[in-house]
């Protein structure tokens, strides 16, 4: 297996849509990028440590390559947003790639090449690429938020005796 780390605004949404990925062997939220050793989510919120919210990757490269993943990391932002994405503002949802290995800085950087030459953006490309530092593992509340969102949320619309099924399954 190998790691890849991103900040593309909300790690919520983030981690939604990489765990839709086939290759993708296991993810997680957290920090990285800051200088405040082991921040909770209202440190980062408070925009005290320099952190971003990140979704940390475990993959297969036999059956995903970091090229496509990088490919789904732009496709999931806008990479032209400072600081910002939707609603979100700050710099823990700025737009960053954490690099593990000098292949994987090599590819980034040249993905990053390529997309600001191809014109899809009118404006540039402020997505930063960094080495991979200290990740710090958000609680486990923030952990594949949306998904147990939805689980609530169609239990809450079916009846009781599937809502025991379902929980006792």
């Amino acid at each position: 297996m190998k790691k890849a780390t991103f900040g593309a605004g909300c790690f919520w949404k983030t981690e939604a849509a990489f765990r839709q990925v086939k290759g993708i062997k296991s993810t997680s939220v957290g920090y990285m990028g800051g200088h405040f050793p082991n921040p909770s989510y209202l440190d980062v919120l408070a925009r005290i440590t320099g952190h971003a919210e990140v979704v940390h990757i475990e993959y297969d490269p036999e059956k995903i390559s970091y090229k496509e993943l990088l490919e789904v990391f732009w496709q999931i932002h806008d990479p032209t947003s400072l600081n910002r994405q939707g609603a979100d503002r700050g710099e823990q949802y700025r737009s960053v790639i954490f690099y593990h290995s000098p292949a994987q800085e090599k590819i980034a950087r040249k993905s990053k090449q390529q997309l600001q030459i191809s014109g899809k953006y009118d404006k540039a490309i402020v997505t930063e690429i960094k080495p991979a530092s200290a990740y710090y593992l958000a609680d486990e509340y923030h952990q594949q938020y949306l998904a147990k969102q939805r689980k609530l949320k169609i239990r809450s619309h079916q009846s009781p005796d599937i809502n025991y099924q379902l929980a006792n399954t």
